[in-house]
């Protein structure tokens, strides 16, 4: 178990972040550690696959590589997985499951292509022992990864369970919520560090549920993201509970007290309450300040200039509640959860007032909105001094960094007048 082959997916966008964070947790660098499309992929020890579940904000999971070798068909795939010594891994009293993911693979039915691992799991446990394990779809004890490319089939062991987002703080949470992975994402390239020779205050004004504000309060804290829950490693046969208990105490240790104020603000009370909740829940009640109110209201929460990192409402969302919504009085007292609204169908008034507002208020301040609106720019008639792709999910997004200088806001150009009848 000193040397295996560990891959790290990620959201597009974020796998040099993640590589960064790699380094950071278990110190690998050089051909130990690439950085490759959609993750990262490292050779490092079993106890490195522990660390990296417990400390990783940026990883969906960490996956053990077993197998990776050529295919043509579903009977090469039952070869592939019958040749993996999954006897040192799990035994047959436990339960396991099998997930296909394939990118141009030539075979018509990834079901039967999964099918197939399943049986050659379970015919080398009968072969060994004489006893078949059960597939278990919904709470499986082992989930098994099958990934499938136009000519290769790589076979992986799961270590982390539930996906690694899921830190076990958020039970309360409104519509369309934004994954700790990318919040952790969006903080890692802003370049936001609480624990910096400078560090600075951070605000989210349309926090929702807190989950930026958490997360960051989490790192200001030094609070391992995975402190709060469980993981599939537990249940496999190299897993050791006495070193597991001594990776968990060390970090446990290192926890403190934020050197830096953190903020968050959201014109639904109700989200600010279901922010409140989970910041209790992550250990960071005492680190975060919530706050209800509009973010074309809300004046700076700190008198030192910071970073504002903000995941802002669109499509949908954001015609939720507010003073920028025509009728947010009547919404407000629907108690409809969401943010602050906007008058027209995509935000241009809702962005262009809160340019306008971070302009004449937030002088000093650096303003980091992710949205998959490449226009949102236009729309606040301000120019950005980056852009950092992101994808959040499926939906191709970007990073916009605004430094906010006090002044006006760029009028937009006037329509050129009629032209004379006569």
């Amino acid at each position: 178990m000193n040397q295996l082959q560990l891959f790290l997916p990620c959201a597009a966008g974020v796998e040099g972040f993640l590589a960064d964070e790699v380094h950071q947790t278990t110190g690998l660098t050089g051909n130990d550690l690439l950085t490759g499309r959609g993750g990262v992929l490292l050779r490092a020890s079993w106890r490195d696959a522990l660390l990296l579940n417990l400390h990783s904000r940026l990883t969906q999971r960490v996956l053990v590589q077993l197998a990776h070798q050529p295919y043509r068909s579903e009977n090469d795939l039952y070869e592939i997985a019958s040749g993996v010594a999954w006897e040192i891994w799990f035994t047959p009293r436990q339960t396991f499951k099998v997930e296909v993911t394939a990118q141009h693979s030539p075979l018509t039915s990834l079901n039967f292509a999964g099918l197939r691992i399943k049986d050659a799991v379970a015919d080398r446990f009968r072969a060994k022992s004489g006893v078949r394990p059960d597939v278990n779809t919904q709470w499986p004890d082992v989930r098994v990864h099958l990934h499938l490319t136009t000519e290769h089939a790589t076979v992986y062991i799961d270590t982390s369970g539930e996906p690694l987002f899921k830190r076990g703080w958020r039970e309360d949470k409104g519509d369309a919520p934004l994954k700790e992975t990318l919040a952790a994402a969006m903080i890692a390239a802003s370049g936001w560090d609480p624990h910096g020779d400078t560090p600075l205050p951070l605000y989210d004004p349309c926090c929702g549920s807190g989950t930026i504000a958490i997360e960051a309060a989490q790192i200001a804290c030094r609070i391992a993201p995975g402190q709060r829950r469980r993981f599939a490693f537990e249940k496999l046969l190299p897993f050791q509970a006495h070193v597991w208990s001594a990776i968990k105490n060390e970090a446990e240790s290192e926890e403190q007290e934020s050197p830096v104020p953190i903020f968050g603000s959201d014109v639904a009370h109700r989200m600010v309450d279901f922010a409140q909740r989970n910041a209790e829940r992550a250990g960071v009640a005492g680190a975060v300040q919530l706050r209800g109110g509009d973010a074309l209201q809300r004046m700076p929460p700190s008198e030192t200039p910071g970073v504002m990192l903000l995941n802002p409402p669109y499509g949908e969302r954001i015609a939720a509640a507010g003073t920028a919504g025509s009728n947010a009085a009547e919404r407000a007292r629907a108690g409809t959860v969401g943010r602050e609204a906007a008058q027209t169908e995509d935000g241009g008034e809702f962005f262009s007032q809160l340019a306008a507002h971070w302009k004449k208020n937030y002088a000093g301040w650096q303003a980091w909105m992710l949205t998959p609106d490449l226009k949102l720019p236009g729309k606040m008639r301000l120019k950005e001094s980056r852009r950092v792709p992101m994808w959040n999910g499926p939906i191709e997004c970007r990073l916009f960094r605004f430094d906010m200088v006090k002044g006006a806001v760029r009028a937009p150009r006037a329509a050129p007048p009629a032209a004379d009848a006569g």
